[in-house]
């Protein structure tokens, strides 16, 4: 359903939320409680402005080292603005679209709740962005993870002033452009806006949201892989019965134990005598590694589902306590050691699904080397575990946590910082890595699947075969492997199987 409309409140959002508002073309529009603590916020600041006798940091002072040097009130504005001009230096690679339509939405949202003195119309801006697909160019690198996402942020928001570039409908543009085509006229900023829009984490919290909207997918379908590999390989249920997951009760290992139980219920394979009396680690051991997995992503959730609905720039303002608090709620500790937890926890779910991938080549339990019907001529399956194994190898390197380093910034003002920007755009990549892996897998999974026939695995196994083979076809014989593998990464990007 198109231009259905999401109302920006003080409320919470939720992961259901964000990912309803991605997927459905919604358009966000502020609700009357929000217009109000706008308002009272900024009239707030206003009055104390006229009545301050003593700086004000960031609001008539420099920023960081700076912030002993006041300003005079005639040139409050043009501080702000240069702050965004000074600090516009994000470089690398550019930032997924999806993720800088999160950037705007988790920042309209920390503005609407009144603690941060801007005016309407700069929120109302950053929607109106939103709401048009008009996306900032933003890229990679630049943030330390404290003072705020400074440089991104700083990025994100030269259209609001009328500078920078805009990716829209397809084309990357001047943002002077897009504000005539809209007939926008640039926002004069006001006192404390800048600060406002440059400090906070949304850099570091959308990149976590969309990694974790994936790795939601990711790990339902890790297990519903995985047991198709289990019954591909002829692999034993007894290390999935409830009873061995009760006297060790971690959450995460009984509830993917139950679901290797549910999904594997009425496989032909399962019933069938077994010779062997137990199966190699990257089998028998899934329920505690996809479990431990389970733990992590569950725990990662819950700090991110509190950043996101947290006011993070600085300072911040409290009307109903008539103060105006200088503090660090933009460090970004929290994400920075929470992000690398779950690059490491989902590179462990890809080193796992390669080992059951190499398992499926090896000519074990009467499957054909290399799951070939005439290894020699053909190299089968051979090269895509070397894939894998590759793309386990990066997430390995790419798990080196980011959170430990900290290099000091604005003359020694800016002392600790998180480099969580770091651990954000490394955990996207994981993300994206495990998903080729797991692709891999199941490229694998299916084939060894159907040289089982006519023994059959699962109903349900066999209704997921179905859909897959709708995509990819078994091979016969040497083919463009890539194809199969990219298709397969493509079918598990649209299956509507995502969800266990």
């Amino acid at each position: 359903m198109k231009n259905q409309i999401f109302e920006i409140t003080p409320s919470n959002l939720s992961f259901e939320d964000v990912q309803f508002i991605l997927e459905n073309d919604v358009k966000l529009q502020l609700s009357g409680e929000s217009i109000r603590l706008i308002r009272k916020s900024k009239e707030y600041l206003d009055k104390k402005l006229e009545e301050a006798e003593k700086p004000l940091y960031g609001i008539n002072t420099g920023f960081g080292a700076l912030c002993d040097i006041e300003i005079s009130n005639a040139e409050l504005s043009k501080l702000q603005e240069n702050l965004i001009l000074s600090h516009a230096c994000n470089v690398g690679p550019e930032v997924p679209g999806d993720v800088v339509k999160l950037m705007l939405l988790l920042k309209a949202h920390a503005l609407a709740k009144g603690n941060s003195a801007v005016q309407q119309i700069t929120v109302q801006r950053i929607l109106d962005l939103f709401n048009n697909n008009i996306l900032p160019v933003v890229c990679e690198q630049g943030s330390l993870g404290a003072s705020g996402d400074l440089a991104p942020l700083a990025m994100l928001f030269l259209p609001l002033i009328g500078l920078g570039e805009v990716n829209y409908e397809g084309k990357k543009i001047k943002a002077s452009a897009i504000l005539e085509k809209f007939g926008w006229e640039p926002v004069k900023l006001q006192a404390k806006e800048g600060l406002a829009l440059l400090n906070g984490t949304q850099f570091m919290a959308a990149h976590g949201v969309y990694s974790l909207l994936k790795t939601f997918r990711i790990t339902d379908q890790a297990d519903m892989i995985g047991a198709l590999s289990l019954d591909a390989f002829d692999g034993l249920i007894e290390p999935f019965m409830e009873n061995i997951q009760r006297i060790r009760p971690h959450k995460g290992q009984a509830k993917t134990a139950a679901n290797f139980r549910n999904i594997l219920e009425g496989s032909q394979m399962q019933n069938r005598f077994k010779k062997h009396i137990q199966d190699p680690y990257s089998f028998r051991c899934i329920p505690q590694v996809h479990g431990a997995v389970r733990d992590a992503v569950n725990y990662v959730a819950g700090v991110f589902e509190t950043e996101i609905n947290s006011v993070t720039d600085n300072p911040t303002v409290f009307p109903d306590d008539d103060q105006i608090v200088s503090g660090g709620n933009f460090h970004g500790e929290p994400l920075a050691l929470a992000l690398d937890f779950l690059a490491m926890a989902l590179s462990e779910l890809g080193s796992i699904s390669e080992r059951r991938t190499y398992r499926l080549i090896s000519g074990e339990r009467g499957l054909p080397e290399f799951l070939v019907a005439n290894p020699g001529l053909n190299s089968g399956f051979m090269i895509p575990q070397y894939a894998a194994a590759s793309i386990v190898s990066q997430n390995k390197q790419l798990c080196t946590p980011a959170s430990v380093d900290s290099i000091p910034s604005s003359n020694e003002q800016e002392d600790h910082v998180s480099m969580g920007a770091n651990a954000a755009t490394k955990v996207l990549k994981v993300a994206l890595n495990t998903e080729k892996i797991l692709a891999i897998e199941l490229y694998n999974a299916a084939q060894a699947m159907d040289f089982r026939r006519p023994t059959k695995t699962s109903p349900f196994l066999e209704n997921f075969m179905q859909e897959y083979r709708q995509s990819v076809e078994f091979v016969q014989q040497d083919v463009l492997m890539y194809e199969g593998i990219n298709k397969t990464i493509a079918f598990l990007n649209t299956t509507e199987k995502n969800h266990l």
